[in-house]
C-alpha cells in the first residue's frame, strides 16, 4: 500500500523543502488542500512549482473546489500541469462545503453538486479532444492519459460513490476512523459493479498528522481547528489527529485491512522536519 503525504501551507516558502525531502523518502504523492477564503495557496500554481522541483512523487489536489473554476479553463489548467509533470497529476476534486468561497467566487452555492456533474462531463470531453460546443473548437493540451488525468472524488454522502461509478477513477475519503471509511470503500465498490465498471475503483484514505515536542504539536491544532472552524465537526478533526508514531502506524494498517490503495497522511506542523518524522513512523 502506498502512503502519501499532505503539504501544510503555513509557510510557502518551505514547500519546495517538504516536496524534495518527501521525494527522497518513501511517499508516492504529495496532495494539496483547496479553499479561496483562507490563507493557502491555490494548489494548482504550488503543484506547479512542485512538479517543476521533483521528477517521480504523485501531485494531488486533495481536493480541489471544482465548482469554483469555469469548466473549459480547468480541463486546460489540468491538462497543462499533467502534462509538465510527466502525467503525474491526480485530480481529486469535490463539491466544498463552505459557503464564503462559493459568496467570492460568484458561484450559486446550492447548485454546486449539478455544476461538478456538468464540469467533469465538459473536462471529459474535451481532454478527449472533442470541440467545446457550437462555435467554439477544442481545448488543449491533450493530458498524457487519454481521457485525462486520473480522477478521484472527495466526500461522504451517496452521491459521491455514484459519481465514482459515472465519472470518475476512485474515491479519497477524509475526517473517518477506519471502520467509517471502509463502509464508505464498500459504498463505491457496490456503485461501481451496479454501474457495470471493468476492473475496481482506486481507494485512497487521508488522516491528519503533526509529530514532535508538544509546541508543535498544540501548533498543529491550532492550525487544524482554524481551518475547520466551521459545521459541527471541528472538534472531532481536531481530535482525530495523530501525534504519535503509533497512532499513525496503526492507522495505515488499518486503513489497509478496510482496503485502502493508499493512505494520505495531511501534516499540519509547518517545519519540513516532518517529512523524515513521518516517514520513520511508517508500517
Amino acid at each position: 500500500m502506498n502512503v502519501g503525504l499532505g503539504l501544510p501551507v503555513g509557510d510557502l516558502e518551505a514547500l519546495r523543502a517538504w516536496a524534495c525531502r518527501a521525494e527522497a523518502g518513501p511517499f508516492s504523492t504529495l496532495g494539496l488542500l483547496d479553499r479561496i477564503v483562507y490563507d493557502n495557496p491555490e494548489p494548482l500554481v504550488t503543484l506547479a512549482v512542485i512538479a517543476g522541483a521533483t521528477s517521480r512523487i504523485r501531485l494531488m489536489t486533495e481536493v480541489l473546489i471544482a465548482p469554483l473554476r469555469p469548466a473549459a479553463l480547468l480541463a486546460k489548467q489540468c491538462a497543462t500541469l499533467d502534462r509538465l509533470s510527466g502525467g503525474r497529476l491526480t485530480l481529486g476534486v469535490g463539491v466544498g462545503v463552505r459557503e464564503d468561497d462559493f459568496q467570492v467566487a460568484h458561484v450559486d452555492y446550492h447548485g454546486r453538486g449539478r455544476r461538478l456533474d456538468e464540469q467533469v462531463r465538459t473536462m471529459r470531453r474535451l481532454w478527449a479532444g472533442e470541440a467545446y460546443g457550437e462555435g467554439a473548437g477544442p481545448v488543449g493540451p491533450a493530458p498524457v492519459r487519454a481521457g485525462g488525468p486520473e480522477m478521484l472524488f472527495g466526500g461522504f454522502v451517496p452521491a459521491t460513490a455514484d459519481r465514482v461509478a459515472r465519472h470518475g477513477d476512485g474515491f479519497l475519503g477524509a475526517m473517518s476512523d477506519p471502520g467509517e471509511m471502509g463502509r464508505f470503500f464498500r459504498a463505491v465498490e457496490n456503485a461501481w459493479r451496479v454501474a457495470g465498471r471493468d476492473g475496481r475503483p482506486r481507494l485512497v484514505a487521508q488522516a491528519n498528522v503533526a509529530l514532535g515536542p508538544e509546541p508543535v504539536v498544540d501548533a498543529a491544532r491550532r492550525a487544524i481547528r482554524a481551518y475547520y472552524d466551521f459545521g459541527g465537526y471541528r472538534d472531532k478533526v481536531v481530535h482525530g489527529m495523530l501525534t504519535t508514531p503509533a497512532a499513525i502506524r496503526g492507522a495505515v494498517t488499518a486503513f489497509g485491512d478496510v482496503g485502502a490503495d493508499e493512505v494520505m497522511l495531511y501534516c499540519w506542523a509547518a517545519d519540513p522536519g516532518q517529512v523524515e518524522r513521518i516517514a520513520h513512523s511508517l508500517p
